[in-house]
């Protein structure tokens, strides 16, 4: 809530604008907390939204660090490791838990994309010094807003398996398919309960599922379908089996955290909130083969011989 390119800003829940006086604000407030108000006949989401957004911009210091936005920029760095860039979170200096191995940049393909588009909405000759200021992000066409949303989502899941543990190969942001570069798996976890082909979305919007594919009315084609083709696609080419395919959303665009799909062209898929995924991937999922053994290590050295980055 508040913190997707997709969702509405504080101001916009208030019905206010951005440059409003702290008077105006709490006339706003106050009336917005009238019209939503469940024992009046609004509605009580709305309600709890119209609450957040008092919090978020209702005194001056908040307003202030609101306003500096909400870390639409901040993206984690990369070093490079023998032909393979490896992906760090950002992490407090006494943090020294051992980490998933993680090779990639989340998020990058659609940064680097976001960017192109944006420049060319803003047109030839405007200056941005801040391509990712939270005005200028929400008032751009909603599909240059959706891939930056999507960005972010890539690097929340990143930062969340990053923290399984050295048990864990994570591969970000892999080219699903050599013919067609806008094909690509966001996320391969490899770990002692299977592996997986992860998407990480933020359609904006809640999302529901039937017949095995995601519904809503932000949800355009078929994500499940083209998720599991990616997978089955690049398991040729490496000679590997996925376990299940998982697509993690934001929590609070889905009814329930783990929702399992059953098999979807063979293949386990499951839908979970983000704050339950690091729980899938340790405990697995129902019907989805266990790896252990040599075979780790086995898939592991196929996949490093065989994955390239989009």
């Amino acid at each position: 809530m508040f913190d997707s390119p997709l969702s509405a800003s504080a101001y916009d829940v208030l019905g206010v604008a951005v440059d409003a006086s702290d008077d105006d604000l709490r006339k706003a407030y106050r009336l917005r907390l009238r019209q939503t108000h469940p024992d009046t006949g609004g509605d009580a989401a709305q309600f709890v939204q119209v609450q957040r957004a008092w919090e978020l911009i209702g005194t001056a210091d908040a307003r202030a660090a609101y306003d500096r936005g909400h870390g639409f920029g901040a993206t984690t760095s990369y070093a490079p490791d023998g032909d393979a860039p490896v992906w760090r979170p950002r992490t407090r200096q006494a943090d020294t838990r051992p980490r998933a191995r993680s090779f990639g940049q989340p998020g990058g393909w659609r940064r680097e994309r976001y960017l192109d588009l944006i420049r060319e909405w803003a047109g030839r000759g405007v200056d941005l010094p801040d391509p990712y200021e939270p005005a200028l992000v929400r008032s751009a066409p909603h599909e240059v807003r959706r891939l930056l949303a999507d960005a972010l989502a890539e690097e929340a899941t990143a930062r969340i398996v990053a923290e399984l543990g050295m048990g864990f190969t994570v591969w970000h942001d892999v080219a699903a398919d050599r013919r067609d570069p806008d094909v690509k798996l966001d996320h391969i976890v490899l770990g002692p309960s299977g592996l997986y082909a992860v998407l990480s979305e933020d359609f904006g919007a809640p999302v529901r599922t039937r017949r095995g594919e995601l519904e809503g009315d932000a949800v355009v084609g078929s994500p499940v379908a083209q998720l599991v083709l990616a997978a089955r696609g690049l398991g040729r080419a490496a000679k590997v089996k996925f376990s299940a395919a998982i697509v993690v959303l934001p929590d609070d665009d889905v009814i329930m955290a783990i929702e399992e799909l059953g098999k979807v062209k063979g293949l386990p898929v499951v839908v979970v909130a983000r704050s339950a995924l690091a729980t899938v991937l340790r405990r697995g999922v129902a019907g989805a083969r266990e790896i252990g053994g040599n075979e780790l290590f086995d898939v592991r050295t196929r996949l490093q011989q065989t994955v390239r980055f989009a």
